[in-house]
């Protein structure tokens, strides 16, 4: 879940120097994260080799170390949700962080099934995925 985090935050950066052309040191803005007080982390070390390989990293999980660290630890950290969630624990910032994360290696987000649902409560319409362009309306009535 850190890590994810520090994914978003990163990824949170890299889009404003896009949209604003802002010019950031990602690598630096670790190290200074690494001496505070809250946010203190040994990932910001390897964040900031991570931005020293690439500095144009998009996303921290397309570095190899990160990717190694996410796929060790994501069988473990989806049964620690399941036995939260099972056992009645809120876990809001673990789930979400797994949700994120699973959002990020989907070809096709649940936005397709938010359109469906959309059109089910109130007739919106939706597109179809094979490009057509066309909205369409369906009668879900059985």
């Amino acid at each position: 879940s850190k890590l994810m985090s520090y994914t978003q935050g990163f990824m949170m950066l890299h889009q404003s120097c896009v949209d604003y052309k802002w010019s950031l040191n990602f690598g630096n803005i670790a190290l200074m994260w690494r001496g505070g007080c809250i946010i203190r982390s040994r990932f910001l070390g390897d964040i900031k080799k991570a931005y020293d390989l690439d500095s144009n990293l998009q996303n921290l999980l397309h570095n190899d170390f990160f990717k190694q660290r996410i796929n060790e630890c994501e069988g473990a950290w989806r049964r620690t949700v399941v036995r939260g969630v099972m056992s009645g624990i809120p876990m809001p910032t673990m789930s979400s962080a797994l949700a994120f994360y699973d959002a990020l290696r989907c070809e096709r987000l649940p936005a397709n099934l938010l359109q469906a649902q959309r059109d089910f409560f109130g007739a919106h319409t939706y597109q179809l995925l094979n490009g057509d362009g066309k909205y369409i309306h369906t009668e879900w009535s059985a």
